[in-house]
């Protein structure tokens, strides 16, 4: 501190108002916080345990697949939408691998021939579990992986395309002022779902 500035009492009154004017230097970095979730918002036991289960090993291992699981446990059910066993066969190039997704997988009957794939998912539907063992195949859920592969080497991780059908339905009931909504019905022009001023007579 300046000599001048300073007075019997400690620090100048001028000086004082000078400090008051001065403004903080902001890090460049605080305005790009982080948009992902800090907060499960399921009350799933299972859930809330392979959260902690992956924020643990964020903090120990901190390897890119921890951290990805992580962000993907932490997201809605709607933002993540379930896989088909078809889908896993065309994203796994490498059979050889432990092909790893944080959703459900579900049977595709279209799919006539199931290769041998080892899979680790949130859970299985009963027909899609027993169609990846009868192939030769193993089905392990996520704390599963982690005892056999603690640091995630050797999997490839794969998820489900976001935009889907099934979400064109959601919201506010079609027909309704401000509906974007898709009517399950085919045809929009006689649907009783739609508003009353388009419905043909």
């Amino acid at each position: 501190i300046n000599a001048e500035y300073m007075g019997s009492s400690g620090i100048n009154a001028e000086y004082m108002g000078l400090i008051r004017t001065m403004g903080i230097d902001h890090r460049r970095e605080s305005k790009h916080r982080s948009k992902a979730k800090k907060k499960l918002g399921s009350k799933n036991m299972y859930m809330r345990l392979l959260v902690k289960l992956f924020k643990f090993l964020v903090r120990r291992a901190g390897t890119s697949f921890h951290k990805a699981v992580l962000r993907r446990l932490m997201l809605s059910k709607v933002q993540r939408p379930p896989m088909s066993l078809s889908r896993l066969d065309r994203l796994a190039k490498d059979k050889t691998k432990t092909i790893v997704a944080v959703t459900t997988i579900t049977d595709d009957e279209r799919m006539l021939d199931m290769p041998k794939m080892n899979v680790c998912a949130l859970r299985f539907t009963l027909a899609a579990r027993q169609r990846i063992e009868k192939a030769g195949g193993v089905a392990m859920t996520l704390d599963q992986l982690i005892v056999k592969n603690p640091k995630g080497s050797n999997v490839h991780l794969v998820r489900a395309p976001h935009r889907r059908e099934a979400l064109t339905h959601f919201g506010r009931a079609p027909g309704l002022p401000g509906s974007h909504a898709r009517p399950y019905t085919n045809n929009r022009a006689r649907s009783n779902e739609g508003p009353t001023r388009n419905r043909v007579k």
